[in-house]
């Protein structure tokens, strides 16, 4: 409903000026606490991979299998993502991510704890379940808390929590694991997990779901939902973003064996290197909060064409350790703006009416290519070697910059006809 001034007056009357209508303030603290958990849940996801040294000796595995805990987890969330977001739709946005958290620490001390590697996968295949539903609910609550204009800044400020946690989270998880065990880093992660339930219950505003605006009519007959012309974009990006991840997480949950085997450094540099990657992420993201959030598409292409540029220096440059490293940075820059592009994309493409299934789609395909890259990147360093791996991501980013070049221009074509037909 729009407020309007009644433009039929009685006469004699004086027509009264009213206040131009305002809009809210920027839920700053709520995004910031929303950032908080987005931190805690993916250090919670990535922390194995600056630890599969560690992990791999305490547990008599192979590093490849480590590797793979990060497969059971995005494979459980790909799997579990859309029925457990359908079954608790019905359920309080701000209660659920309270009790995710939850969940995200039980998970971790039964990491921490576990006495075999198949009691391992078995806490992180709950970890999975309560990172699903996180991401389901996560992925619209930004949309929710703000007006459309400003999603793309508020996606970058909930994706910062993510970045950070490549920042800080892993490569504080790694050195914590490196000086007092990896068991140890597991349980402070659980430990945080509850202080960061305690700061969403405290900070977060609750927010209600699109549909829930119906529900004083939920007794009225039902009638059916006209098809959203906006699904065929969502889908194209959410291929475009598997395929991603897939290329990414082929190559990067692997990424401390690389360093450490095919740079060479010295294994007290790599919690260094993790946090210097981190730190060129985030820079990744301040580009996008500044320059390339109204532009998408345009920050989309340049990230994976700079990605692929990247990480092709970095695999072939390994003896020359100055290009390595200089490679490695750009490489997290660049990626860094990848995730916060594609999900303002996703929100921007999408209608408010399936904003959050959207989101649980989307947060289904990242998941699948998690999943998908950590175990396409076990297979090939177990068949063909670790330094054929940054090749094969390189190639699926080439794959995903064609998809994003064509997509934009079947966009521009549709917008054209549509424009001249009016």
């Amino acid at each position: 409903m729009t407020n309007t001034a009644n433009i039929f007056l009685p006469t004699g009357s004086i027509p009264t000026t009213r206040a131009a209508p305002t809009e809210p303030p920027f839920p700053w603290v709520g995004l910031i606490t929303l950032s908080a958990a987005v931190f805690l849940s993916v250090t919670s996801e990535m922390l194995p991979t600056g630890l599969l040294p560690e992990m791999s000796r305490s547990l008599g595995v192979a590093q490849s299998q480590i590797g793979l805990l990060v497969s059971w987890f995005a494979f459980t969330v790909v799997l579990t993502s859309a029925p457990v977001a359908i079954w608790t739709r019905r359920f309080p946005r701000h209660g659920l991510i309270i009790v995710v958290l939850i969940v995200f620490a039980v998970s971790n001390i039964l990491t921490a704890i576990a006495p075999t590697y198949e009691f391992v996968v078995a806490a992180r295949v709950l970890g999975g379940v309560a990172h699903g539903l996180f991401w389901s609910v996560v992925g619209a609550y930004a949309g929710h808390l703000v007006p459309k204009a400003q999603i793309g800044r508020a996606v970058s400020i909930t994706v910062a929590g993510g970045t950070l946690a490549f920042v800080f989270g892993v490569p504080l998880g790694t050195a914590g694991g490196h000086l007092l065990g990896w068991r140890l880093s597991f349980v402070v992660l659980a430990g945080l997990m509850l202080v960061g339930a305690v700061l969403v219950w405290k900070f977060l505003p609750p927010v209600a779901r699109y549909s829930s605006g119906a529900a004083a009519s939920a007794h009225a007959p039902k009638t059916r939902q006209p098809h959203d012309a906006t699904v065929p974009a969502v889908v194209l990006i959410c291929i475009i973003t598997g395929i991603t991840m897939i290329g990414h997480y082929s190559f990067y949950t692997y990424i401390a064996p690389f360093l450490l085997d095919g740079l060479s450094i010295d294994p007290d540099l790599l919690a260094p290197m993790l946090f210097a990657y981190g730190v060129a992420g985030a820079v990744g993201l301040l580009l996008v909060g500044t320059v390339f959030g109204p532009r998408p598409s345009l920050g989309l292409v340049l990230g994976l064409a700079v990605s692929a540029l990247s990480v092709s220096l970095l695999a072939v440059f390994t003896a020359t350790l100055p290009v390595a490293l200089i490679a490695f940075v750009l490489w997290g820059m660049a990626f860094g703006m990848l995730p916060p592009l594609m999900q303002t994309r996703m929100l921007h493409a999408a209608s408010p009416r399936i904003r959050d299934t959207a989101s649980a789609f989307y947060t289904t395909a990242f998941n699948a290519g998690i999943g998908g890259g950590a175990l396409l990147g076990a297979v090939l360093i177990d068949s063909v070697g670790l330094e054929l791996v940054p090749l094969v991501y390189v190639g699926l980013l080439v794959v995903a910059l064609v998809l994003v070049v064509v997509t934009d221009l079947m966009t521009q074509r549709a917008q054209a006809r549509q424009t001249a037909s009016a």
